[in-house]
């Protein structure tokens, strides 16, 4: 488990987080969401062992990441959005990193790779960005760590390839990993993703699963703007008005919709969710 507890952190004169507390439970694939600048990179640098807290603790399994014990970091594989190129090919790649992975499974690689229609023996210089970072993608889950962070990962995907990466991790999600994808294009992981951290300045504004959000907030379609509620967003052939759901209706979350109701009604939402 990732155990986030009373955490400060921010580079010189700029803070990031202030005395956040936060977790993160095996089996589930979070969606880590905010606006530019809130902090989601950095936030998975501090899980990664890349950036140390200034106050408060950030642990996985127990041990501070930032202590850089092999024991530890060889749980944990982060994909950046900015990645470097590596050099030669993914097979050549990905074999020099499983020497440090002990869960690493070759065969495991080659049926990703297959299954995001990517050549393993071809040179990374010659692909494409979004070949890339399909065989990037490939690399990590036949890594087999516990904890997969992943920083954008459908940006420079075309559709049809975003659909793959959806497949991809739904299919090798398992009850041992724990999946963090931090986004800001939340309709190409929507149904993918489950429970849901909203971040803002200093702050989390939000972390629920689907059901917990259902039970609290009832999403209506409909041809009316419902001037009542607490948020309400024009949609093709009428609105969409978030209310709160006192009886526990069921109701279909649009995550982007869920967002914006979120950032217009801070501490209401809290308050809701407290």
């Amino acid at each position: 488990m990732i155990e986030i507890k009373n955490l400060d952190f921010g580079y010189k004169t700029q803070p990031v987080f202030k005395n956040i507390s936060l977790g993160f439970e095996k089996g589930n694939i979070y969606g880590l969401l905010g606006e530019n600048g809130v902090g989601k990179t950095s936030l998975l640098k501090l899980i990664s062992g890349l950036q140390k807290p200034t106050a408060g603790t950030c642990e996985v399994d127990g041990i501070a990441p930032f202590d850089r014990l092999p024991e530890t970091l060889q749980k944990i594989y982060f994909i950046s959005e900015d990645f470097a190129i590596p050099e030669g090919t993914p097979i050549n790649n990905v074999r020099e990193l499983g020497m440090f992975y002990p869960n690493y499974d070759e065969s495991l690689f080659f049926e990703l790779c297959k299954e995001m229609e990517v050549n393993p023996e071809r040179k990374y210089a010659e692909m494409s960005f979004g070949q890339q970072k399909k065989c990037l993608i490939s690399t990590a889950l036949s890594l087999n760590t516990d904890y997969l962070l992943l920083d954008e990962p459908t940006n420079g995907l075309d559709i049809p390839s975003k659909t793959l990466f959806r497949q991809v991790i739904a299919k090798h999600a398992n009850d041992d990993r724990t999946i963090i994808i931090s986004t800001h294009q939340v309709k190409d992981v929507e149904n993918l993703i489950d429970p849901i951290i909203i971040l803002d300045r200093d702050e989390v504004l939000l972390k629920a699963s689907f059901r917990e959000i259902t039970d609290k907030l009832y999403f209506d379609y409909g041809t009316e703007k419902d001037d009542t509620a607490l948020y309400s967003e024009m949609i093709p052939g009428g609105y969409v008005n978030v209310i709160r759901n006192p009886e526990g209706l069921d109701s279909k979350v649009s995550i982007e919709v869920l967002f914006n109701t979120v950032m217009k009604n801070k501490e209401t939402i809290k308050q809701i969710f407290s």
